[in-house]
């Protein structure tokens, strides 16, 4: 089957590792099940893969793509989750610690077939596209989880996030604004600043700028380059919500800062499956979809990991079929 995959770890040029070919067709276990993809989206963690991190080099040639929609075998439309884990034990499959995600153990949906545990897929609501759908199941899941599950923000609170647009970031913006509360942002260019006022933000501000209040709460994937700026702007007894480090760790935490104001630090990875339902349903309810920058055909993915790569997003990056 035709697929987009990395064929070999490259930590220093990530770009060639990946390779647009045939990969065999994927066998179907019990319990599982097979997803014709008709949409999946690019994520950080697709770079990363890339690069040999959170993956064994045992594992390549490994197909990218953790998140996608498509149809299953009798043409239902459904989103895939892409956390593979046990809530059984759990509750909560990210806190599984044998937990992965689709492109570190097995393959993902940069494919014409994904196969998936039965649990892992859901319902396509009608009202979503295929490439609407496909940007659910990571970096709106990731989002979502962060928001509403991690944060303890009420509506009429306020919120800053950090980088203008990401696929996460731009799903806080338009989920913030939904949700009614009040929020800031952060871009490096005035066009990133833009985006984030189109999509709902109040205001929005140059990296690094002081603000002109602090926020109840802060939502990081920046890491380095943006975590002083985080401390600074939080109200005492505010959160922090981290679900990455796309700029590498902050080793000068500001630990003084952190105890003496009381600020919350806390970490959230992607979201349980329950969550992507209720994701689903609140965008049907509310209307509002992702913001997608570019959709390209699964053929020409290499223009879509270059894009970003360089950090030229404007939204989710997607490949159809």
């Amino acid at each position: 089957m035709f697929a987009v995959y990395a064929a070999e770890p490259n930590p220093d040029q990530p770009l060639d590792a990946l390779r647009v070919g045939e990969r065999p067709d994927p066998e179907v276990p019990h319990g599982w099940v097979a997803v014709t993809v008709r949409a999946a989206s690019l994520n950080m963690h697709d770079l990363w893969t890339l690069r040999g991190v959170g993956i064994k080099p045992d594992q390549f040639p490994m197909i990218l793509g953790c998140d996608g929609a498509g149809e299953l075998a009798d043409g239902s439309p459904v989103v895939v989750h892409g956390v593979v884990g046990d809530a059984s034990v759990y509750g909560d499959e990210t806190l599984d610690p044998r937990r992965t995600l689709l492109t570190e153990k097995y393959q993902g949906t940069f494919a014409e077939t994904v196969v998936v545990p039965a649990r892992n897929v859901l319902p396509k609501p009608d009202g979503l596209s295929f490439a609407e759908a496909a940007c659910m199941g990571t970096a709106w899941l990731t989002a979502y989880r962060m928001l509403f599950t991690r944060s303890g923000l009420r509506p009429g609170q306020s919120m800053l996030v950090q980088g203008a647009s990401g696929g996460v970031s731009t799903a806080l913006v338009t989920l913030g604004k939904a949700a009614g509360l009040r929020v800031l942002v952060t871009g490096r260019s005035e066009e990133k600043r833009a985006l984030a006022t189109r999509l709902g933000a109040h205001e929005t501000f140059e990296s690094g700028a002081r603000l002109p209040e602090k926020v109840d709460a802060v939502f990081e994937t920046v890491g380095k380059a943006t975590w002083a700026h985080s401390m600074r702007s939080v109200k005492p007894g505010g959160t922090i919500v981290v679900s990455g480090s796309t700029s590498g760790p902050d080793p000068s935490a500001d630990l003084q800062r952190l105890f003496f104001t009381q600020v919350r630090v806390v970490g959230s990875m992607m979201g349980t499956r329950d969550e992507l339902a209720s994701l689903l349903e609140f965008c049907r309810l509310t209307g509002i979809r992702p913001q997608i920058g570019t959709e390209l055909p699964l053929a020409d993915a290499a223009t879509g990991f270059g894009q970003m790569l360089s950090g030229e997003t404007a939204g989710k990056i997607v490949f159809t079929r």
